[in-house]
């Protein structure tokens, strides 16, 4: 797909741009290569706008000593940010090939779970208006967004367990 990618960006495979489309968006999706390469900047850039916002309003709460000042608002940017660059590849994929990478049984649990903590993030901060919960469930999303990168890099999440292991064994 790379590959493919990197042809039709350079103009040395103008011919086949269509089917390559066709094949990676299963007929759902029409974008041109460069209508998907500026969708995927947008959301990135846009997803990193909100997470280096979210990178600000933390160190204003660190350094004023509130912690508890605004988590909401660091909740609805932090997760949105987030959304926005995950779902940024998708604009490069396609948004079937995107699902199916996502939902592929080695990361299902692990798509699942940060899913979910994002739907929880979003109800404390939204629905229910608690500093604590929100606090509590964004501490979660970030450790589920970890566990889920590292489900694309083959063989971390099982140095990262046994890391955890062995550190959690010499401490007791």
């Amino acid at each position: 797909m790379w590959k493919k990618l990197g042809e039709s960006l350079s103009g040395d495979n103008e011919e086949q741009e269509e089917s390559w489309l066709d094949e990676d968006s299963g007929g759902l999706c029409s974008l041109s290569t460069t209508q998907r390469i500026y969708g995927f900047a947008a959301c990135s850039i846009a997803g990193l706008a909100l997470m280096l916002l979210v990178r600000e309003i933390c160190a204003l709460i660190l350094c004023s000593m509130i912690v508890f000042a605004k988590p909401i608002k660091f909740a609805l940017l932090f997760t949105f940010g987030n959304l926005l660059a995950v779902g940024s590849t998708g604009f490069l994929l396609g948004p079937a090939q995107q699902m199916a990478v996502m939902f592929d049984p080695v990361r299902v649990f692990a798509t699942a779970i940060y899913l979910g903590c994002v739907v929880i993030a979003l109800i404390c901060a939204l629905l229910i208006h608690s500093k604590v919960l929100t606090l509590l469930a964004i501490i979660v999303e970030i450790g589920a967004l970890i566990w889920y990168s590292l489900s694309y890099i083959p063989f971390a999440r099982r140095m990262v367990s046994e890391l955890m292991i062995r550190l959690c064994d010499t401490e007791l």
